[in-house]
């Protein structure tokens, strides 16, 4: 009984010295200052002025990476411009956040160029979402926590609940969601540590040391522009790698602007991943407000949440 007992208590302890191993960055406040750079697709000074007033009008104070108007391409500029503009920021005590301006691709051709030493030893907020994921899983991967929000160019178009979310993560207000039922989902509640990102980025860098340990944790996933027989086919390989047997939840977010072949595939996104996911018995969240829509909520990957999916609805908070 003793033994029993004593192995009891080494589990509880060593439980809670897992989940303390997780480092927050400092929450903002008035007078901190956020970085907006590119570390992707090109962007010019114009399209980042709304996130700008809207940081100030927070209080905050604005640095513009080296990358806003560089132009290569498709890509802001150079690999190693890139890689540079980000490890300043990283390396600066001043800037408490790193915010994206935009997505498109481009990321993971710098993250091995990176080096995250001081990061590590005094984390800060890293902000967006797309190919953001690849920087998303790398940091989580370090015990560190990030924000999937809005990029900079999208602040214009953005919903006001959108705004007020990222708001909220920034400056450290409780964060919970509450959603319609949807015709999909699986009932359940689950709590775990909240990571993922855009599908086709967790698919591109699955096997590399960006990919993050799904084990036990929620999943989020989204997409954009995606062949319909594509979204099965990643699906399909995460289904084959046991990321939906081992998670405890998962909540799936917008699926934008799907395309089809000529012939068609003959299902929706929705009802590709609902079909594949279905023989797990986990709660699973369909339609969740995040990812390439206006009313793109705030998350942080690397919290504990609790997922409770019910018939009447869906509940996302943030412990």
């Amino acid at each position: 009984m003793r033994f029993l007992v004593t192995m009891a208590f080494l589990l509880v302890i060593t439980q809670a010295g897992a989940q303390s191993t997780l480092k927050i960055p400092p929450y903002l406040k008035k007078g901190d200052t956020i970085g907006i750079l590119a570390t992707a697709r090109k962007v010019s000074d114009g399209p980042i002025e709304p996130a700008i007033k809207l940081l100030k009008s927070w209080g905050l104070n604005v640095v513009v990476g080296k990358t806003i108007g560089l132009d290569n391409n498709q890509l802001a500029g150079q690999d190693w411009q890139r890689a540079t503009d980000l490890q300043e920021m990283l390396d600066d005590p001043k800037i408490k956040a790193i915010w994206c301006a935009k997505g498109g691709y481009g990321t993971v051709r710098i993250v091995d160029r990176l080096n995250f030493t001081k990061f590590k030893k005094k984390p800060k907020w890293f902000i967006g979402f797309s190919d953001a994921t690849v920087l998303h899983s790398h940091i989580n991967n370090m015990d560190i926590a990030t924000m999937h929000a809005l990029v900079s160019i999208s602040v214009a178009r953005a919903t006001p609940e959108a705004i007020e979310s990222f708001r909220k993560a920034l400056f450290g207000e409780k964060l919970s969601y509450s959603l319609p039922a949807h015709a999909y989902n699986k009932t359940g509640t689950a709590t775990g540590e909240l990571v993922g990102g855009n599908l086709s980025v967790l698919y591109s860098i699955m096997g590399s040391a960006s990919e993050a340990d799904y084990k036990g944790k929620i999943i989020f996933i989204e997409d954009l522009d995606e062949y319909l027989y594509h979204i099965d086919r990643m699906m399909m390989n995460l289904k084959r790698n046991d990321y939906f047997k081992n998670v405890k939840g998962i909540i799936v977010g917008a699926m934008s602007k799907m395309r089809d072949n000529d012939i068609p595939w003959g299902h929706d996104a929705l009802q590709i991943i609902q079909d594949i996911t279905k023989e797990y018995n986990i709660p699973i969240c369909f339609n969740f407000p995040a990812g390439h829509i206006q009313d793109n909520r705030t998350l942080v990957f690397g919290r504990q949440v609790t997922l409770a999916v019910s018939s009447t609805g869906t509940k996302v908070t943030f412990n």
